[in-house]
């Protein structure tokens, strides 16, 4: 018997019109960023009506004794000011297409530009703030400031920075920087620093979260909490996924046993970790970073071990400054109608907050980031 077989150009391919995209993360520092004093990440706009660089006051609190029925006049205590400068830079992008294309296209897959695109600047804004709470600071322009390429991030770059930078920053911020679980870890060469992290004793655990605690509360100039309430005080740390991981099981039992038994347990659900009136917050793109560009942590810990570093903040541990906020750009030269073009634009500065210290004049400190180091493996 003859059986007919339909040939392979007859058979009904049917196309749908829903396009998947890639997952982009939100930006996971979103909740903690805005225009008041008390933010985490300060965002400005004073640029929005033109100029490069924009001027940041800082004043420390006075710090003398004072006199009680002595003479006042000539015993009067200076005010320790400083003013950071954030530069500003452009960031721009677009895609296009011809209409011979779009007559073929079965999707309307250009028709996705502008979310794409959307997503482009989320996920760039979130990563230059990662670059720059791990970048040194720096009084000096980014290298590539209004350059094809543009350099928003402000400071020098953790992994361009030479040994010698590295070192002069771990000085100047001793009192804000903790290598593992022990402050004895700290030694003025950061190399030498990281590779005491021990893979078992320094991961980061809920008796990290306490340490780092205490460091930003006695450190000087004093690292001002993320908010008050009840005389108790509140911090907020950012964490990779392996970082997180870690401290996700050291908390367990505390879940389990202080926590409702029910399907709002942290240990059901994913989410921020909360413990010692700190909010720990994961950001998975640090970890990621840890792997392809900042690849000296690879290897820095004791035995060649993976670090992560941990951002712990008070307020105003960063700064987001806007020339421009991003908009939508469309190409002109379009070949008489042939050729579509989307993109956008935008301008803007980000930086760690910092000051120059008034002993040596020399010195930059981080204003409200304590920078963590802790053993973190990759999962087996």
């Amino acid at each position: 018997m003859a059986l007919t077989e339909t040939e392979s150009n007859n058979k009904l391919v049917k196309y749908t019109k829903e396009i998947n995209r890639e997952f982009v993360r939100e930006n996971m520092f979103s909740p903690y960023m805005g225009t008041a004093l008390n933010s985490i990440i300060r965002v400005r706009q004073e640029l929005k009506s033109g100029g490069e660089q924009m001027n940041i006051p800082l004043v420390t609190k006075l710090r003398g004794q004072g006199v009680g029925a002595g003479t006042l006049v000539g015993n009067e205590e200076k005010i320790d000011n400083y003013g950071m400068r954030l530069w500003v830079d452009w960031k721009r992008h677009a895609v296009a297409t011809k209409k011979s294309d779009q007559h073929k296209d079965s999707a309307d897959i250009f028709g996705e530009a502008k979310p794409l695109l959307s997503d482009w600047g989320k996920e760039l804004q979130r990563d230059h703030l990662i670059e720059a709470f791990m970048a040194l600071p720096s009084e000096s322009a980014p290298a590539g400031l209004g350059s094809d390429a543009g350099d928003p991030v402000n400071g020098i770059r953790y992994e361009a920075a030479s040994a010698a930078q590295r070192n002069a920053w771990n000085a100047a911020n001793s009192d804000r920087v903790l290598y593992g679980n022990a402050v004895g870890n700290y030694n003025a060469t950061h190399a030498t620093a990281l590779a005491t992290i021990d893979s078992t004793d320094d991961t980061f655990v809920k008796g990290s979260v306490s340490l780092l605690k205490r460091i930003a509360k006695t450190a000087t100039p004093a690292i001002r909490p993320f908010k008050t309430r009840d005389g108790y005080e509140y911090f907020v740390a950012f964490a990779g996924t392996n970082a997180f991981r870690d401290l996700k099981a050291s908390l367990d039992t505390d879940h389990k046993d202080a926590r409702p038994r029910s399907k709002e347990n942290i240990i059901f659900q994913d989410g921020d970790l909360m413990y010692d009136g700190v909010i720990v917050r994961e950001v998975p793109e640090i970890s990621m970073y840890v792997t392809d560009v900042w690849t000296s942590l690879t290897t820095a810990g004791d035995s060649a071990g993976r670090v992560e570093p941990v951002f712990f903040c008070g307020q105003q541990a960063a700064v987001l400054g806007w020339g421009q906020m991003a908009k939508p750009t469309f190409r002109k030269e379009d070949d008489y109608g042939f050729i579509t073009g989307t993109g956008t634009e935008m301008c803007y500065g980000v930086s760690k907050m910092f000051k120059k210290h008034p002993m040596d004049g020399t010195d930059l400190k981080q204003w409200g980031v304590v920078t963590g180091f802790f053993s973190a493996p990759l999962d087996a």
